[in-house]
């Protein structure tokens, strides 16, 4: 069993004296028309590859790390958090467009099958936190990610996503973003 990059940056930099050093992106060679995306980070306000819009829901020294695997008609996304509140879920989605200040520059949800807000054309990796406000969370799908056009980042939302009816794929207000290379 892999341990997640971020589980190993922690480890390794909790024994070290003064600030903990900058979370390292990993890039692992992919085999040909494979995809691997991935993001890590602690969520500041003023770092727009990792950043909190809601203090309150995404606490000072809240992490996050994000994989994604895709070849051979079938994609895995897993995602680990910590440091967020104790007990509580969260929506957790792929998006188009890497973060930014506003909580809008992420732009929509990012759908294999565009216009269908489900389970089955996007990425949801809703996370139940545990007493600590750790997390995990993961998602396969039997498609391929387009290289063409990838999801550049992920949301997390104050709300678990409603899986049915008019209001599907709604996950309340951007509490943090994590952008995804």
């Amino acid at each position: 069993m892999r341990a997640p990059a971020l589980l190993l940056v922690l480890l390794t930099t909790a024994a070290c004296a003064g600030p903990p050093a900058p979370l390292q992106q990993v890039t692992k060679p992919s085999p040909a028309g494979a995809v691997a995306l991935s993001g890590a980070g602690e969520f500041g306000s003023d770092d727009t590859a990792a950043i909190a819009y809601d203090r309150r829901l995404a606490p000072a020294g809240a992490l996050a790390s994000l994989t994604a695997e895709s070849a051979g008609g079938t994609t895995r996304t897993s995602l680990v958090v910590e440091g967020f509140l104790p007990n509580r879920h969260y929506g957790a989605h792929l998006h188009t467009a890497a973060c930014g200040t506003d909580p809008d520059d992420a732009g929509g949800h990012y759908q294999h099958d565009p216009g269908h807000a489900d389970p089955a054309s996007e990425v949801w990796l809703d996370v139940a936190t545990d007493g600590s406000g750790a997390g995990r969370s993961t998602a396969r799908h039997s498609w391929s990610l387009d290289p063409a056009a990838l999801p550049k980042s992920l949301v997390i939302h104050a709300k678990a996503t409603k899986r049915s009816g008019a209001h599907a794929g709604e996950a309340g207000p951007r509490v943090a973003c994590l952008t995804l290379h």
